[in-house]
């Protein structure tokens, strides 16, 4: 009896390991159930009908639950029918002996569904505002996924879901602006926390790829940090005009080529606004071209063009919303000529500082106004150094140049941002500039005032400048108001020329000169002043006296061979308007092409023979005209010497038109006229007078390229020649 119970028990052990066995690991297949679970899943989710087919069921005896497994069914939703590969649910043992059937635990795995599709799946058990969000920014693609819903007692979806799975060839539209296309990733999505790995994409045309992008939600946000990495591509205007039309209206970009590396960290708000910005890249640059009309530098780099090539650049980038720093090193290409360069520039808040080293090996470079020109086959070294803000004035802490034994160095040098001087702590020059003259000086600063000393300085540049520009050098300058004090032992006025121990000072008022007073004296002792006053009329007189004009002469190029002499030159100005006196006095001058053509026109052949030769001599050379902008009119221009004497008045309009009329008299004619005035004549040039021509009356006028002279003789002089004669001998 015993074994036969011990024999029955024994095999109904044995029956019900082998049913244990049989249920967990073949299963039973039965439509029993299918009404029961798509109830069950009806009631989670109302909006949901599953079309299953067969369904199996295996055993779970160590954690004493049914896994319910289905293959091959259909998710109606609305008017959609999602393909699914697999259901399984887990329910407690218990529950479906005594009837009891809730769901524990729900996986599905998907077949390629689209999106679209799954957010609406998604959006049908929890419509969050991410997934609306979601739902508007996708656009096409499709996803393949397992999904792992956990349920409680009451039946409600528990928060630790994980959905798992990857996503081909989406497209995202963010606001316009952002476009996403060809979006392949993987992804791993958990409570509050979502992973994307294997990122490939093109975003705005550009191709991307990541390793991995995760993202973590806090509160309100999403916090998304992530690495982005760049394949080598180029661009040309067009297309980059296109990926960035929504951000630049006109970008200066003409080609780009590069490759980077980038992470990236920001936060996301429901609403799709972005904050703390951060980003570390590492860009490789083959090449970039950019099309430069912000500032003009062809007067310093003659050989640039409008197109800048960058080659070969590494460079990185730190950006945060208060800070932006930017450093990198490489070639610029200037006219198929390579030069190196690097850089770094930070921007804090609102202001930018700027760290750079340029050189110049096989390019030009040309400052005019120093007169400076880099030598060929040498290298110039070129540091600056500074800080601006956006729309404000530029201060450069260091402006360094250096060729071999050339220097040019500014110290705290401030311009407005309208690049006029406003201040300059110092600067130090000691360089041989294009004519091979050696320029040392040096600026200090003291408070607001200036003291510029040194050996030698090549001024002629400067004089070139002021003496041919249209407008007054003080235009330079930005609410200038110093003094400044010259003391220079050899200052050059021309190649050849030169003036020693030139001191004195100048004072600025509202970046005009107010007063000036500078003295100096040539290599022959001959004495050169310099003075400009403003009185209380607000009127600028200025004082020129030399005992030495002709270095001051032989600039102005139809003048040849003027000698000797002494020049006084006054003017008053006020509004613009100048009026001037100029004299000379005992001079002699050995060539005038226009002058020479003149005599040679009135048949005075042995004067102008006498010009073309020794030389014709003055005793007195008097001037009186006025400046109005480009237009000078002279109003009396009287000239006397031994062999002629000549009158004239016309006007001069700069670059345009000369015109100018006059008398012109040999002096045997003057003699004759002045001896025939009663007493007066017989006392100023006796009874005795020379045989010549009567004196002629002439006009010159045309263009500066073009005059045409015209010459009539003429019997009787007038009377306003003969006065101003006579005036100039009583005063001899």
């Amino acid at each position: 009896m015993t074994k036969n119970l011990i024999k029955i028990f024994s095999i109904i052990v044995f029956l019900l390991i082998f049913v244990i066995f049989y249920l967990s690991l073949i299963g039973v297949k039965t439509e029993r159930f299918n009404e029961r679970i798509t109830n069950k899943i009806s009631k989670i989710n109302k909006w949901i009908k599953l079309d299953l087919r067969d369904v199996k069921f295996l055993l779970d005896p160590y954690n004493f639950t049914v896994n319910i497994i289905t293959q091959d069914p259909t998710v109606l939703l609305e008017d959609r029918k999602l393909e699914i590969k697999e259901i399984k649910i887990k329910i407690y043992l218990k529950a479906l002996i005594f009837n009891e059937f809730s769901l524990d635990n729900l996986k599905i795995s998907t077949k390629t569904i689209k999106l679209k599709d799954i957010i609406l799946l998604a959006r049908s058990f929890k419509n969050s505002t991410e997934l609306f969000l979601l739902d508007k920014v996708i656009k096409n693609g499709s996803l393949t996924a397992d999904i792992k819903l956990e349920f409680d007692e009451k039946g409600k979806i528990k928060k630790d879901y994980v959905l798992k799975g990857f996503i081909k060839n989406a497209k995202l539209d963010f606001l316009k602006k952002i476009n996403v296309n060809n979006l392949d990733l993987e992804f791993n999505i958990q409570k509050n926390r979502y992973s994307l790995t294997k990122i490939k994409s093109d975003i705005n045309e550009v191709p991307l790829s990541s390793t991995l992008i995760e993202i973590n939600k806090k509160k309100d946000l999403f916090l998304i940090k992530g690495k982005i990495l760049t394949n080598k591509k180029e661009f040309d205007r067009e297309k980059i005009k296109s990926m960035t039309a929504n951000f630049l209206k006109n970008p200066k970009i003409e080609k780009i080529r590069l490759s980077s590396e980038n992470d990236i960290s920001f936060n996301l708000s429901k609403k799709l606004k972005i904050d703390n910005l951060e980003i570390r890249s590492k860009v490789n640059l083959d090449q970039l071209v950019i099309k430069n009309d912000y500032i003009n530098l062809k007067p310093y780099l003659p050989n640039l063009e409008e197109l800048i090539d960058f080659e070969n650049h590494k460079i990185t980038i730190n950006y945060n919303k208060q800070k932006f720093n930017i450093k990198g090193d490489g070639k610029i290409l200037v006219k198929d000529q390579l030069d190196t360069i690097n850089y770094e520039i930070k921007k804090n808040n609102d202001k930018f500082t700027f760290h750079t080293k340029t050189d110049l090996r096989n390019n030009k470079l040309l400052i005019k106004f120093l007169d400076y020109e880099k030598k060929n086959n040498s290298s110039v070294s070129i540091e600056l150094k500074g800080n601006f803000k956006k729309n404000n004035a530029i201060n450069f802490d260091l402006i360094s140049l250096k060729e071999k034994d050339n220097t040019i160095l500014f110290k705290n040098l401030k311009l407005s941002k309208d690049f006029k001087l406003r201040s300059v702590d110092s600067f130090n020059f000691n360089f041989m500039n294009t004519k091979k003259i050696i320029n040392q000086i040096f600026l200090k600063k003291n408070n607001s005032n200036y003291t510029i000393e040194g050996k030698s300085f090549d001024a002629t540049k400067l004089i070139n400048e002021i003496m041919e520009s249209d407008e007054e050098n003080s235009l330079l300058f930005n609410n200038f108001n110093s003094k400044i004090t010259l003391k220079i032992d050899k200052t050059f006025i021309n190649e050849v020329d030169f003036v020693n121990n030139l001191s004195g000072i100048l004072n600025f008022k509202n970046n005009k000169i107010n007063n000036l007073n500078l003295k100096s004296i040539f290599p022959n002792d001959k004495k050169i002043s310099l003075s400009i006053k403003t009185n209380d009329k607000q009127e600028k007189i200025t004082k020129l006296f030399t005992e030495h004009p002709k270095p001051l002469i032989k600039r102005y190029s139809f003048i040849k061979g003027f000698e000797e002499g002494i020049l006084v030159y006054q003017s008053i100005k006020k509004d613009d308007i100048s009026n001037a006196l100029l004299t000379i006095e005992n001079f002699k001058i050995k060539k005038i092409p226009t002058f020479a053509k003149l005599l040679s026109l009135a048949s005075l052949q042995g004067i102008a023979d006498l010009l073309t030769g020794e030389g014709i001599r003055f005793s007195d050379f008097e001037m009186k005209f006025s400046n109005q902008k480009k237009l000078t009119t002279i109003d009396e221009m009287y000239a006397i010497g031994p062999a002629v004497s000549i009158l004239m008045d016309g006007y001069i309009e700069s670059n345009k038109m000369i015109s100018l009329r006059g008398t012109l008299v040999p002096a045997t004619t003057i003699n004759k006229t002045i001896a025939s005035i009663p007493l007066l004549g017989n006392i100023l040039v006796g009874k005795k007078t020379g045989e010549g021509v009567f004196g002629v009356s002439f006009k010159i006028k045309g263009t500066p390229k073009d005059l045409e002279t015209t010459v009539n003789p003429i019997k009787t002089l007038t009377p306003r020649f003969i006065t101003r004669t006579l005036e100039k001998i009583q005063k001899n």
